[in-house]
């Protein structure tokens, strides 16, 4: 698929940030998929030289069409020794657009990497984010949420491999199910030999809200270091309904308590956002998809 969107790349973001820059003010994009005749396949490199910072922000919106259409898309971004990247995208593709998504960091000496990953979806998605830890004491942050509904297919994987001493990464995927929808989520660490005092810990949880919904939790670690320390969680089930009673006991409807319970569950890592643009965007988004 990587392959196919380099033949087929047809424009994008080039973000450049030189040696010791500063951008105090996040940069946007926006990519809109106007018709179902055209390619939409974007490319995004960003090259963040040493000890710089720069926050990027992007999204990805789409209209109906009659025929079935794909978005092929990939980001690249370089982390140089001492700068520190954040990389915040949020997809809002229709019905009829599959996204296919892959995204990548290599991360130097120091150097961070912060991923913040909206998937609005209403159409098939499979999306992979990578952060490759090449130096020592390199970190990666990766959240993401995500909300499937009608007859959805998702597949999500977030992966950090670890080369340098001392890196750490951090991976947390929360993902609500509706209706017939159905999600895997796969979270990989990696750790390689030599990566010694690295630190590496994922977090895949899933809420089905219809029994007719799906989704797989797979947390895997991969290591091949001693001198490391390593963790997962990860858990799928339906609401709770004894929260659902015990609000409701106090006098609030079903459909709030509902509400409550995925805006608890999705709050860990929602809140966590530093943007508070984004926090309210996604916000939004989440009561769009669940009808609310």
């Amino acid at each position: 698929m990587t392959a196919l969107h380099s033949a087929l790349w047809n424009g994008g973001v080039f973000l450049y940030v030189p040696r010791n820059v500063e951008i105090d003010i996040p940069l946007q994009s926006i990519f809109v998929q106007q018709d179902d005749k055209t390619t939409f396949a974007p490319h995004i490199l960003i090259v963040a030289e040493a000890n710089s910072r720069v926050t990027y922000v992007d999204n990805y919106f789409s209209g109906q069409f009659e025929k079935t259409v794909i978005h092929s898309g990939v980001a690249e971004v370089f982390v140089q020794a001492g700068a520190k990247v954040q990389f915040a995208t949020v997809h809002n593709l229709g019905t009829s657009t599959t996204d296919l998504s892959y995204r990548r960091s290599i991360v130097d000496n120091d150097g961070s990497i912060e991923w913040i990953i909206g998937e609005m979806n209403f159409g098939d998605a499979m999306s992979e984010t990578l952060s490759i830890l090449k130096g020592n004491g390199s970190l990666s942050d990766m959240k993401v949420i995500a909300v499937g509904s009608g007859s959805q297919k998702l597949n999500y994987t977030t992966k950090a491999v670890h080369f340098g001493k001392s890196s750490e990464s951090q991976m947390i995927t929360r993902a609500v199910m509706r209706e017939q929808s159905t999600a895997i989520i796969n979270g990989i660490t990696k750790i390689e030999k030599g990566a010694t005092k690295a630190n590496g810990e994922q977090t895949e949880k899933v809420l089905m809200l219809s029994p007719k919904a799906r989704g797989d939790a797979n947390p895997i670690l991969l290591i091949d270091e001693d001198d490391v320390k390593a963790g997962h969680a990860a858990s799928v089930g339906q609401v709770n309904q004894e929260q659902i009673y015990y609000l409701m006991s106090r006098g609030i409807s079903r459909e709030q308590a509902e509400r409550l319970v995925i805006y608890g569950f999705l709050a860990p890592v929602v809140t966590e956002i530093p943007l508070e643009q984004l926090q309210q965007q996604l916000q939004g988004l989440v009561e769009r998809k669940l009808g609310q």
